[in-house]
């Protein structure tokens, strides 16, 4: 019994003897390798990540093959190389985060800059636009000012020729007379040596246009004016 134990003993030893060494540094390697893969490292160090690979292909290579010990360099150097790559990558990936921001941020500036911009071009049209009007508003005052003043200083006429169709009303309601018309009565008892009938005056007629006359006068004027319409 015990010669069957000892035969079965030897012959496991032996099978483990003959059986391939698996490297120790496989399975972490492997982990590294494709974690770097999965992340897109290839993408943002394509040549690194090359080296990385063909490390990764020679470590399965030799340890298909049974040279355990080329294997391990091999894999260590996917170990080492992998870390740098990820730690690289981080940073890559912080610094194009950050690159980003400071993108976002400028662009935003720009755009505050524009925004304010054109907030003061629209302002100083508009103030523009207010003198221009303000301005245009004094300049039309000032004229009428002006000819209000010219109008003032200008002597008024002191006789009227009266002209075919018009009547006394007419005559007084004239700017350059009473500028109203209900003061004709003024007009008629200054000229009553040569107006009969107040309905009927003649052209060619020169009429007295009385100018001295006072507020009792105007207002009684146009008390009669108002009792004997001329129509």
């Amino acid at each position: 019994m015990s010669g069957k134990v000892a035969f079965i003993v030897a012959l496991v030893l032996v099978i483990a003897a003959c059986a391939p060494v698996v490297p120790r540094w496989r399975q972490e390697a492997r982990l590294v390798y494709d974690r770097v893969r999965l992340d897109g490292v290839d993408r943002v160090f394509p040549t690194e990540y090359r080296t990385l690979e063909d490390a990764m292909l020679k470590g399965d290579k030799s340890a298909n093959s049974g040279n355990t010990a080329d294997a391990e360099r091999q894999y260590l150097l996917v170990l080492d190389k992998g870390k740098r790559l990820e730690t690289e990558f981080a940073a890559e990936q912080q610094r194009r985060a950050e690159a980003a921001r400071l993108r976002a941020d400028a662009e935003k500036r720009e755009r505050e800059r524009k925004a304010a911009q054109l907030a003061e071009q629209i302002r100083l049209a508009k103030a523009r636009e207010e003198a221009e009007a303000a301005a245009e508003a004094a300049e039309v005052a000032r004229k009428k000012a002006e000819k209000a003043r010219q109008q003032r200083e200008k002597p008024l006429p002191a006789y009227h020729t009266v002209k075919r169709g018009e009547s006394l009303p007419q005559i007084a309601s004239r700017q350059d007379v009473y500028n109203e018309a209900n003061l004709w009565p003024l007009i008629y008892r200054a000229n009553r040596d040569q107006i009969s009938d107040t309905r009927h005056i003649w052209p060619g007629q020169v009429l007295r246009i009385p100018r001295n006359v006072s507020r009792e006068d105007i207002q009684e004027a146009r008390r009669f004016a108002q009792t004997k319409p001329l129509h």
